[in-house]
């Protein structure tokens, strides 16, 4: 939970590097709340329990996402910088179809290391590979 929280607190923060384990977390916790809030305002609506209540949870999962885009960007934006990329490649996601492409080539690169020691984006947030060996 660590990891999910500490992506929040940086909520804007474009600089540093984030480990994977932030990145990942903060994806799947995001992912299960929005999957859950929708899935159960879904339920409601088509079971014809609830539409109100349906739509309401509906609501509270699109809410959700639209208040997590940013720590989202944040999170990924470090993410690509901790394997040595430049964080502004998440643009090519915004053309047509390059950016579909682009989504694979992505999850490769979240899959991806740490690039060791420190690199142009600051010091590896795993304390890891800072010394050289012969």
């Amino acid at each position: 939970m660590d990891w999910y929280l500490a992506a929040l607190r940086k909520y804007v923060d474009f600089n540093g590097r984030a480990r994977r384990s932030e990145y990942w977390w903060f994806t799947l916790i995001n992912t299960v709340a929005f999957m859950v809030l929708s899935g159960i305002g879904f339920a409601l609506i088509f079971t014809h329990v609830s539409k109100v209540g349906g739509l309401a949870f509906e609501l509270l999962g699109f809410l959700w996402s639209v208040a997590h885009l940013l720590p989202a960007i944040g999170v990924s934006v470090r993410r690509l910088h901790d394997t040595g990329k430049s964080g502004w490649i998440l643009l090519i996601t915004l053309i047509p179809v390059i950016g579909l492409i682009m989504y694979i080539v992505l999850l490769v690169f979240f899959c991806m290391d740490s690039t060791p020691g420190t690199n142009q984006f600051g010091e590896n947030p795993k304390g890891v590979g800072a010394q050289t060996v012969v």
